[in-house]
């Protein structure tokens, strides 16, 4: 979509490309109404430049609002089409691509990642081997003992060839933690595909589902339309561009890092929440099946037993989502069984299977801290869920 467009006009665009968009009853609607002026109050407190809001409930977009700005310097305003880097929110769209595979039968979550990539078969933990080969399951589950930088260098493939070599944290599948295996996924999705990461997400996700603002490449024209990243000024409270913004544009071969698979999305509220309401549907949106139930049941419940994980209490993992087995703190207002991710920048989206509600929060900051627990986090979940009580 052209991005001269005023931000008027892209917002009746967005409304008018979403059919699930509705009006909320007039109780809801005074609730929700109250979203904006607490991100406001984030936004003067100088601990965002701005924000982007959306709630879904029972099918329907019923509050999507912009405020404060998404570039301070020029005085250029958030919109609800402007562009965030939603970081590590990527994941659960990568784990959709693998489990579209395993739909077509291309693949099985539970096979040997060197079936694919050949160097696993010769990964090691310590001075030995492992008892059993990672499986493309533990990789999705952050319970493979890789470790390290989840950034991408030169491409996929070699990136994971290198990650092959890596000694092993622990023996597979025994612990938890946050890893790279994500973008191991986004080789095996190469592989198995003959695609590109990018292309064949492209063909499979965003296109079916009219995800028309999502990207891996940050053109100069996108860039006119971006969130920029922040941090705390050294004179508090104050909040400062972030140097460097993102990473560059993912430029295969430039030896330049990239964070494709693991975080390198760019993406709006409008099209998470298309992305998010399949999941919810069952794996179909206005027709187009992208994942089939049985798909979409494996990645929304738990596949970690009693591991400890995350990055707030009580939460177990599916299949590239952090899922809510224990409602605490942050995640209070939500019911068990949820389940979302978040991102490095303080971005958000989280899905109420039993009510029915999607709550997506686009901020882009850093150095404030665990994003995943953050007030600005739980203030609009907190907000939102209130309003939509029946």
């Amino acid at each position: 979509m052209p991005r001269s467009c005023r931000p008027l006009t892209l917002a009746l665009l967005v409304l008018a490309a979403l059919p699930f968009a509705a009006r909320a009853d007039e109780k809801a609607e005074s609730g929700l109404a109250k979203i904006a002026p607490k991100m406001r109050e984030f936004v003067e407190a100088k601990q965002i430049s701005g924000a982007v809001t959306l709630v879904a409930h029972k099918g329907k977009i019923v509050h999507l609002e912009a405020v404060g700005e998404a570039d301070i310097a020029n005085h250029r305003p958030m919109t609800k089409e402007t562009l965030f880097g939603v970081a590590s929110m990527t994941k659960p769209i990568t784990a959709t691509a693998v489990m579209i595979l395993q739909d077509d039968k291309k693949l099985s979550i539970d096979d040997p990642v060197s079936k694919y990539v050949p160097q696993f078969k010769d990964a090691r933990l310590g001075e030995g081997r492992p008892q059993r080969e990672i499986t493309i399951r533990d990789c999705l589950t952050h319970t493979s003992g890789l470790s390290g930088d989840q950034a991408v260098v030169e491409s996929l493939e070699k990136t994971a060839e290198e990650l092959a070599k890596r000694p092993l944290k622990f023996e597979p599948g025994t612990k938890w933690e946050y890893s790279p295996g994500l973008n191991v996924c986004g080789r095996v999705i190469e592989v198995v595909s003959g695609q590109s990461f990018e292309e064949f997400l492209a063909k499979r996700i965003f296109k079916p589902l009219q995800m028309t603002s999502s990207t891996f490449e940050l053109t100069p024209e996108r860039k006119k339309n971006l969130a920029l990243l922040y941090r705390p000024g050294e004179d508090k409270p104050s909040i400062v561009a972030a140097d460097p913004q993102f990473s560059p544009s993912l430029t295969p071969g430039s030896g330049t890092p990239y964070y494709g698979p693991s975080g390198g999305l760019y993406s709006t509220a409008a099209d998470m929440a298309r992305f998010y309401q399949m999941i919810l549907n069952g794996g179909v949106l206005d027709g187009a099946r992208i994942l089939s139930a049985d798909a979409v049941h494996q990645m929304t419940t738990v596949q970690t037993g009693d591991l400890q994980v995350g990055f707030t209490p009580g939460n177990a993992w599916g299949l590239g989502f952090c899922i809510v087995r224990e409602p605490q703190e942050v995640t209070k207002m939500l019911s068990p069984g949820s389940f979302g991710h978040g991102g490095a920048w303080g971005t958000q989206g989280w899905i109420d299977p039993q009510r029915q509600t999607i709550y997506v929060l686009l901020i882009q900051r850093k150095d404030f801290g665990n994003s995943d627990a953050a007030d600005v986090r739980g203030a609009f979940q907190q907000i939102a869920a209130d309003a939509l009580q029946e």
